[in-house]
């Protein structure tokens, strides 16, 4: 089994009387690239900020490497690289002084510092801006230069916080192909509320709404269209609450007579289904597959919240 580098366990954290997030558990095994994925608000930068040692959690446990943030920050901290939402760089500073910069902040010994910059710099494109200043560089650059700072020590886990937001189209496009490249050398976290990033760019997804995790999946079995739900129909008169049982049913939606929209639980088919209609004899005789993308999804898992908000 992959040796898992992050492990988050009921992670909560609060603003006074606000609870940014709550009870949050998961995990980031090596080499997997996991989707972070939630409206704005949700509770993702802070989550990002709480694993990266930025900001201490409230209640639960966060170790990186075998490593506990709190009683290990610097341990910790050896074997993540992070890129918060607004890229800690300096204008002022050229490329190459900066990367150099960050370098000596992680401890790398001096006679590597240079081996290590000319590394970053091949891997995110940097190689023809060296001497240019940081505050003449697109925004794009800018986004490449902060990614290149957080992997400058060549750490285990890489946190991207929000890493393609105020981008053109190409620059997302450089920025997406950047991260898949990471993810064949790192383990990282990508967290976003761009759904087609999530889709281009992850192994896994993890959708969090009001700080609470709801949902967990590999895009695998998203991007195969996994059966979500079902249209039924059924000759006989069967209750809702008799469909509603069935093992691995979500919810049931009536469309009229005999017609029913089925919901399945994440990871389950209608085995069960079709096992319990044809045992209670409701005369099922039409049963379709319906795929559900991962618009379709996030629009469903988060409805309630902007509706609530609204």
């Amino acid at each position: 089994m992959a040796e898992v580098l992050v492990q988050v366990e009921n992670l909560s954290r609060f603003y006074q009387n606000h609870r940014a997030i709550n009870q949050l558990s998961f995990s980031l095994k090596a080499g997997e690239v996991l989707g972070f994925l939630g409206p704005n608000g949700a509770g993702k930068s802070t989550t990002m900020q709480v694993i990266s040692g930025n900001l201490a959690p409230s209640e639960g446990e966060v170790s990186i490497a075998g490593h506990d943030i709190l009683e290990s920050p610097r341990e910790a901290k050896q074997h993540l690289g992070y890129l918060p939402e607004q890229p800690p760089v300096y204008r002022d500073a050229g490329v190459d002084e900066y990367l150099r910069y960050c370098a000596r902040l992680h401890r790398i010994a001096r006679g590597q510092v240079n081996a290590s910059v000319d590394r970053v710099k091949q891997q995110c494109g940097l190689e023809e801006v060296g001497r240019r200043l940081i505050g003449n560089l697109s925004k794009g650059y800018q986004q490449r230069v902060g990614i290149a700072q957080a992997i400058v020590h060549d750490p285990q886990v890489v946190i991207l916080d929000e890493p393609t937001v105020g981008l053109d189209p190409i620059q997302i496009r450089e920025i997406r192909t950047l991260i898949r490249n990471l993810g064949s050398q790192h383990s990282v976290i990508l967290s976003t509320h761009i759904l087609s990033e999530v889709q281009a760019t992850c192994d896994r997804v993890q959708i969090i709404r009001a700080g609470e995790l709801i949902y967990s999946a590999s895009t695998e079995s998203l991007n195969q269209g996994h059966e979500s739900s079902v249209k039924l129909a059924l000759r006989n008169n069967v209750p809702l609450e008799a469909l509603s049982a069935v093992a691995g049913v979500d919810h049931v939606e009536a469309l009229d007579a005999g017609h029913f929209r089925v919901f399945l639980a994440p990871d389950t088919n209608t085995d069960a289904l079709v096992a319990a209609a044809a045992q209670q004899q409701w005369g099922l005789y039409e049963l379709i597959p319906e795929q559900q993308s991962l618009e379709d999804l996030f629009i469903e898992l988060t409805h309630n919240e902007e509706v609530n908000a609204g």
